[in-house]
């Protein structure tokens, strides 16, 4: 999963995305309902499904990513005010995430999601 995720600026960006936790409740039942139809995958099955596809692969993640923002109620841009903190923090993600893949290919993937989010931000506390 990692060659799919190491250029992942979208890991970045959906960190910083929902910097503000006065997202619009439209907005987010949006990307909720844009989520859901993947929901159902796991790691592994994510890559069998649209491995083929990169950019698809960091969008269903970058989806999962601030779904799982927002249900922490994490902003990140007030967590992280730094910009080179926020690149730093892109890295980290994509490790977390990877090392959820690989501890468990049949974890959904929105759980590994999760993981790496709360994992990534405590690294920050």
């Amino acid at each position: 999963m990692l060659r799919y995720l190491s250029s992942l600026p979208a890991a970045t960006v959906c960190l910083a995305t929902l910097g503000g936790t006065a997202v619009a409740d439209e907005i987010m039942d949006d990307i909720i309902l844009t989520a859901q139809p993947y929901m159902h995958h796991s790691c592994g099955s994510v890559l069998d499904t649209f491995g083929d596809d990169e950019e698809q692969v960091a969008e269903i993640v970058r989806l999962m990513a601030m779904v799982s923002l927002f249900n922490r109620q994490i902003d990140v841009l007030a967590e992280v005010p730094d910009e080179q903190d926020r690149a730093v923090i892109k890295d980290e993600f994509v490790e977390e995430l990877e090392d959820a893949c690989d501890d468990d290919p049949g974890m959904l993937l929105a759980g590994a999601v999760d993981l790496a989010v709360k994992a990534t931000m405590q690294a920050f506390d």
